[in-house]
């Protein structure tokens, strides 16, 4: 899935500009990927989530808008949008039931471990405070993400841009990994 939604739009976007294709042309073809694969998706499951139905509506509205200004940056700029708004719905998980972190975490694992995470949900503090913390990390994480991705959308080059946000995309997620690995480990030992 991070193959198709960030690599190939990316690969294309790059073939497109190397053909001759000028950037908003290039930027609205390679974007159009990762929402056909969305689509695809909604259709092939037969079910509709609500993170999904998220995704769909920021990138329509974010396609549209650049559709009509005609302003490359502003499709540039569409992503810092998604994760903006990803990082503060993150956040506002905190006020809900159940924090991001521990929804995301249980539905990837298996039955088992899910039933103990369950548990210690239920009755220990300090794994409720941890969810919490590692639910408000990644949240500043993506709005940190949606500030740079704002900058570089209007301050850089447009042609590094979509390769820089990639970058910026992955050396984000392996450092909120890293940091959530280092703090569940910290805590294992205590």
């Amino acid at each position: 899935m991070l193959f198709a939604d960030t690599a190939l739009p990316l690969a294309m976007f790059y073939a497109l500009r190397a053909a001759g294709v000028d950037q908003w042309l290039a930027l609205v073809l390679s974007g159009a990927i990762p929402l056909v694969l969305l689509v695809y998706r909604l259709v092939a499951e037969r079910r509709v989530e609500t993170r999904t139905l998220f995704t769909l509506s920021i990138l329509l509205c974010g396609t549209a808008v650049g559709l009509f200004t005609g302003d490359p940056r502003l499709l540039v700029a569409r992503e810092s949008y998604l994760t903006g708004l990803a990082g503060l719905w993150m956040i506002g998980t905190l006020l809900a039931a159940r924090p991001f972190v521990l929804s995301a975490t249980l539905s990837l694992m298996p039955e088992a471990t899910a039933r103990s995470w369950e548990d210690s949900w239920r009755d220990d503090p300090t794994f409720r405070r941890a969810m919490r913390l590692l639910t408000l990390a990644w949240g500043c994480a993506f709005l940190i993400d949606a500030g740079t991705r704002l900058v570089m959308a209007y301050t850089l080059p447009l042609d590094l841009v979509p390769l820089l946000s990639t970058l910026l995309l992955v050396a984000m997620l392996f450092a909120v990994v890293q940091v959530a690995k280092r703090y569940a480990g910290r805590s294992d030992t205590r």
